[in-house]
């Protein structure tokens, strides 16, 4: 599996909404600015996250997107899955019968596939701000959070 650019992106978007206090609204000027992100595309994927639930948008001077849930209940599989990331990792064929090897090399990418959904959806926002933390203050770094 590889992450798109739409994909990474949409994590570090939704890793910068976690770290404002109380998880509360943020432009995406803000979030561009301090994510390196073009902010005309960073509104398309944040539109996407809107409708799947994950942030919500508020109006006004002091309005911008912030989290509809607390980031341990969004997982990296429902972020992916909110823009129109794909993790199969290839169309699905069905190896001929006569052909035993073909069904289980078919069967083995089957399972890997299985559990590389699973971890995904396993994987929480929270998981991601904190092992991004961990790394942060293994280097030395400040409270500068640039994923």
């Amino acid at each position: 599996m590889k992450l798109t650019t739409r994909g990474h992106y949409s994590v570090k978007a939704l890793l910068d909404l976690s770290l404002q206090p109380q998880f509360g609204p943020t432009s995406v000027k803000a979030i561009a600015d301090r994510q390196d992100l073009p902010a005309p595309y960073l509104e398309k994927l944040l539109m996407e996250m809107r409708r799947a639930g994950l942030v919500k948008s508020l109006r006004g001077a002091t309005g911008g997107y912030q989290l509809a849930r607390h980031p341990a209940q969004i997982s990296l599989g429902q972020i992916l899955e909110a823009v129109g990331e794909t993790i199969d990792p290839f169309p699905r064929t069905s190896p001929g019968s006569e052909q035993a090897e073909d069904w289980v090399t078919d069967r083995l990418w089957h399972q890997l596939h299985q559990k590389l959904k699973e971890s995904l959806y396993t994987i929480s926002l929270e998981d991601l701000y904190f092992d991004a933390r961990s790394w942060q203050a293994s280097q030395g770094e400040e409270t500068n959070f640039v994923v």
